[in-house]
Order: C-alpha cells, then structure tokens, then sequence
C-alpha cells in the first residue's frame, strides 16, 4: 500500500528556557541556560542543588484552581503546551472528524510529585491509609493524553509511550505510523515531564548521573565538554499537530515540516550505560534513513541525544562518524540540552521542535558551555559550539535514547 504523507501543522512548548514556541526559540538561538539552583524544595542535603526548572510558571494562569488540584504538573504542562500547538495549527475543531484525531503522548516517569507527596503525608500519619482520591488518576502517565482527549474531544487513538528519555519520541514515531496507514487525519503528540522533585533529584544522584557543579549550575550541562559531569535535570513539555499532507493542504494550513520518518532499536546491553561502541545508535540512524528514503550525504543537522554525560557523549559521536563516514564533518551536530537541561520522557519533542524550528528560521542553535576539547572526540566534527550558526537546513534528525537501552531516531525535510 502507497503511504500517506504526514506533516507538522502546529507546536507548542513549555520549557525552561521559554514558556511558549516563541520564547523557547529565541532562548535557544541565543544559547540561553535555563539552570539555576532548585526552587522547589530544600536542596542543602542533596548532593546536586539545581535544575533546569520552569520560570514564571502559575498554573493558575491556565487553570482554575479546582481543575489545578486534580493535575500533576506534566499533566498541566501536558494540556499548556497542546493547547499552544492546537491553537497554532489553525484546526477548526468544530469542522473535523474527531473520531479521526488521536492523542499520542509520552511520558517516562509521570505524576512522580503526586507520588511522593501522597507516601510522604501518609508515612507523616498514624498509619490510617488516608489517600487523596484524586492521587491514581493524577499520578498515571497515561492521564495526559487522557485529558488532553478529553478537553476536545479527540476520539481516535489515545495512550502514552513510556521508554524513559526516548518516550516522547516514540510516541511521535506512532504518531508517525498512526497517519502514514491511514488510521488517522491528525495526531496530537509530544511529550511532558515534571521529575524535579525530592524523589527524582535523590534517585538520579544516587544512579550518580546527574552533575555536581554546584558552583556554576549555568554551565553545568556541557555536552561534548573534557569536563562534564553528569546530566542536568529538567522539566516542561513539547507538543506536535502531525497530519496527513492532504488533510493539511486541502484546508490550507501552514506546514513547518514534513516527518519524512522513524527509527527505534534496542542497545540490549545495561541498564543505564549506552553500548560503549554504539552499535544500537548506529542502528536506530540506519533505521531512520532507510524508513525516511534519505541517503547519509543529505542530512544536514543532527540533534543529538547529548546528555553531558562521559560515556553517552562519546558513543553517540562515534556512531555519527560510523554512519555517515566521509559526510560528518559537513553536519550540524548540536545538543540543545546544554540549554534546556534533559527533559526525561519530554525530551524528543522539545528537541524536534527545535529541528523544525532550526528548519524554518535557517539556524542551528549552539551547544553551550563548551570550554575543554575531548581528545576522545572526533575534531572534524562540527559540534556547532557557543554560538548559533546560521545554514539552510533541508533535512534534519534527532536522537533520543533512554535508560534500559532504547533509541528513537526521527527525521524532518523541509516540503516540498
């Protein structure tokens, strides 16, 4: 059967270098650092006393204070930042098939706040399970999409992906796939995460993954750097409209790109480290070329899964090197995560969105906070440091890989 076309009508973000699509952009090609010390609780215990947090965020700005009570924040970010893309795709709501329009959502934890906050009070009490009614439905990651359906009414296709960092990407892969067979018209996907709590900032500095530069948190996620650290922990949320080229054209939407294709593949190695010669990174690339029908010496920019880890850093550089051989040197290599910290299961959207967006302006953003050359770095690579670079970009990727070692590679080009 002859696939259908899928394109991006519509993106929304929620970041912590920006609250909405506009504002995340300006903040990345101006390489913005979004990390400062936590807000959010008393770090002074902690081994690692910052993050990549949401600024100015009210949720009453967006919700009443009833209807806020009942949402874990990445379900609040999950609903602000759908909003944003539905409004942006020009969707009248009224006119389509709402039967044909899914809700694809990704999350790699979910309400870990509700969590905690609900075994906290009840290890506070006498021992009487007094539990919020409300702390199943908020804590569940697949409520996201849940409310996002339900709010307008979107009854196609409607679940969450969950496989850690790589979540978000999955979800836009079955977007992706959902349309493509014809199954849909219009997918709504993305991703949102809010792990920047006690139990999240304890369990990743126990894993020892997280930085310690205490110091200087602005420059703490320095990816590609001799001297990073660990990742940076963030939160927020990315949303895409994915839809059929024909349904998008025939009502004359404006299209960012088109999602020309996917890739997935497995490390089957450990749990948290990456395969130290990245055979699944490799893979998950070839997948992605090969599903998108683009040779290697098209591609232009690389967004890479770039956590500022020792190890991730390395493997994913050498598996670019692998694939595209001669052609690396002449690719943008970027990791947007020295600037929006690692979103967790929101990553792969806010990190697309900022391909499309590099796509549409004709500049990639930097990778900041670059200071120490990596002798175990390839020096031909173009790892766009410390200032945003002005190119035409007609294809672009982006990688996203999670603990339990699974990788998402997603391609854009530019329509034609």
């Amino acid at each position: 059967m002859e696939l259908k076309r899928v394109v991006v009508t519509g993106l929304g973000a929620l970041t912590p270098i920006g609250n909405n699509k506009d504002a995340y952009w300006e903040g990345l090609k101006n390489g913005k650092s979004g990390c400062a010390p936590i807000t959010y609780f008393d770090t002074e215990k902690f081994k690692t006393k910052f993050a990549c947090e949401l600024k100015d965020y009210d949720p009453n700005a967006y919700f009443d204070r009833k209807e806020a009570r009942k949402l874990d924040r990445f379900a609040q970010y999950a609903l602000v930042s759908s909003d944003e893309a539905i409004a942006d795709s020009g969707l009248d709501l009224e006119q389509i098939d709402k039967f044909r329009v899914g809700v694809i959502w990704g999350a790699g934890i979910g309400g870990l706040e509700t969590f905690q906050t609900e075994v906290l009070n009840y290890a506070a009490g006498d021992g009487t399970p007094r539990f919020n009614p409300f702390f199943i439905p908020k804590m569940i990651a697949d409520i996201a999409p849940g409310n996002i359906s339900i709010k307008h009414g979107f009854m196609g296709p409607n679940y969450t992906t969950v496989s850690a960092c790589a979540s978000s990407a999955n979800a836009l892969i079955d977007a992706l796939n959902y349309i493509r067979l014809g199954h849909c018209d219009v997918v709504v996907t993305g991703g949102s995460e809010a792990a920047v709590t006690i139990a999240g900032m304890g369990g990743f500095n126990a894993m020892h993954a997280l930085s310690t530069r205490n110091e200087s948190p602005e420059t703490a996620s320095r990816p590609f750097d001799a001297t990073r650290d660990g990742f940076v922990l963030g939160e927020g949320a990315g949303a895409l409209i994915l839809e059929e080229y024909e349904h998008a054209k025939a009502r004359g939407a404006k299209i960012y790109a088109e999602v020309a294709g996917g890739g997935l593949s497995s490390d089957a190695y450990h749990m948290t480290a990456p395969h130290p010669d990245g055979i699944g990174v490799v893979r998950v690339m070839e997948n992605c070329l090969r599903d998108a029908g683009v040779k290697p010496e098209e591609v232009d920019a690389i967004n890479t899964h770039g956590t500022s880890t020792p190890l991730g850093d390395v493997a994913e550089l050498k598996a670019i090197s692998a694939v595209f051989g001669e052609h690396a040197p002449n690719i943008n290599i970027n990791s947007t995560k020295s600037m929006t910290g690692h979103l967790l299961g929101a990553a792969g959207a806010i990190e697309a969105i900022a391909s499309i967006l590099a796509m549409e302006h004709g500049v990639v953003p930097p990778t900041i906070n670059h200071t120490v050359v990596d002798e175990n770095i390839d020096p031909k690579l173009n790892l766009t440091l410390n200032k945003a670079q002005k190119r035409e970009v007609r294809v672009a990727m982006s990688n996203t890989f999670g603990f339990g070692g699974h990788n998402a590679c997603v391609l854009f080009k530019k329509i034609s």
